[in-house]
């Protein structure tokens, strides 16, 4: 019998915010881009339940945002903030589990097979989880349980907030089948049109496809699909979660060509970058630079030094010179952006690329 749980932190970003600001409890939360007086140019990263209610959701263009919801209290990121929590919250789960793998900054999967009998078990086990991480973190999350880790994912969202959803071996398909297909991991909107266009609608639809018209479709992928519908998933608990790369974007308020305005704006990119860098006890080797046109067309270019390094002139010169020729295009710029990858822990000296 394996058992996994999904933890999934609950709005994380702006839970952080309300954390360190109390008196923005029970307000209207949106982290993201700047809105200007709704004439702002970026997206929303992360809106709290309060202003989901008015429609806001990540990657709503945070123009739109200010149109729905003008009194909500809008935040740029602060992700010195969010780092900390966040290995603060990681800590707490991996002292639970039997194996530990970080999804992302704010959830993870544990596989607790061997400290638990059953799943009443698993579910008290959760529970007193969710209890922990909000006594010590004033954080609440979401847990789902369930026998494998796609079940456990789509689980974990079913109550939200601070919910708890168990799904026993005997349970995943009257679980997964009234959903909507959208509900499978990796079925984003090109393949649900897809999908609807062949009649398929809910989960069980997907699970009583003929395999060879989704692999005709989608080829392998499409056997996957029918799988993660009838509720197989046999992918591990990955032991050890890497940060593969630290990077920021940026859209600019209006499309812009001037190429001092861009330098000063990737110069504070690069600094923001830096920082998390040097927080988290990283040197790099790769620096990737990111541009979008005015068009949307995005390009990136990258180059890799002979030796790992985390000296702040170093990534601000070579995001320069590789953004440079794009300065000569004669096209106006909407967003830039600076990454570094091939990390290496400098407590560690071992390389997570």
């Amino acid at each position: 019998m394996r058992v996994i749980l999904h933890v999934d932190l609950d709005a994380f970003f702006p839970s952080v915010e309300v954390r360190e600001h109390p008196e923005f409890k029970g307000k209207p939360v949106v982290v993201g881009a700047d809105p200007k007086e709704g004439k702002g140019r970026g997206v929303v990263s992360s809106a709290s339940y309060e202003a989901r209610k008015f429609g806001i959701r990540s990657a709503l263009p945070i123009s739109r945002a200010w149109k729905l919801c003008p009194d909500c209290v809008y935040l740029r990121p602060h992700f010195d903030l969010y780092i900390p929590a966040s290995n603060s919250v990681m800590k707490i789960l991996r002292s639970h589990a039997d194996k530990f793998e970080q999804g992302g900054i704010d959830e993870a999967y544990l596989d607790i097979s061997s400290q638990v009998k059953d799943f009443d078990e698993a579910r008290e086990l959760a529970k007193s989880l969710m209890e922990e991480v909000l006594e010590k973190e004033k954080l609440t999350c979401s847990i789902g349980v369930a026998p494998n880790k796609m079940v456990a994912k789509i689980a974990s969202d079913f109550k939200k907030p601070y919910g708890l959803t168990v799904v026993r071996e005997d349970d995943v398909k009257g679980f997964l089948f009234p959903l909507d297909v959208r509900k499978i991991p990796g079925v984003g909107p090109k393949t649900e049109r897809s999908l609807k266009e062949l009649g398929i609608e809910t989960v069980a639809d997907l699970a009583s496809m003929k395999p060879e018209v989704l692999t005709r479709l989608f080829g392998v992928w499409g056997t996957r699909l029918r799988e993660f519908a009838n509720g197989i998933d046999n992918a591990e608990v990955i032991e050890e979660y890497e940060t593969k790369s630290i990077g920021r974007d940026t859209t600019f308020e209006t499309d812009e060509d001037d190429e001092v305005q861009i330098f000063q704006v990737l110069d504070g990119l690069a600094e923001e970058v830096h920082e998390d860098v040097i927080d988290n006890g990283f040197k790099f080797k790769t620096i990737t630079v990111r541009v979008r046109y005015q068009h949307f067309d995005t390009y990136t270019r990258s180059k890799s030094l002979l030796f790992s390094t985390n000296d702040l002139d170093i990534l601000k010169n070579n995001a320069k010179r590789l953004i440079a020729p794009f300065l000569r295009q004669n096209r106006k710029i909407r967003l830039i952006g600076v990454r570094v990858s091939n990390l290496i822990s400098t407590s560690r000296d071992l390389e997570v690329s």
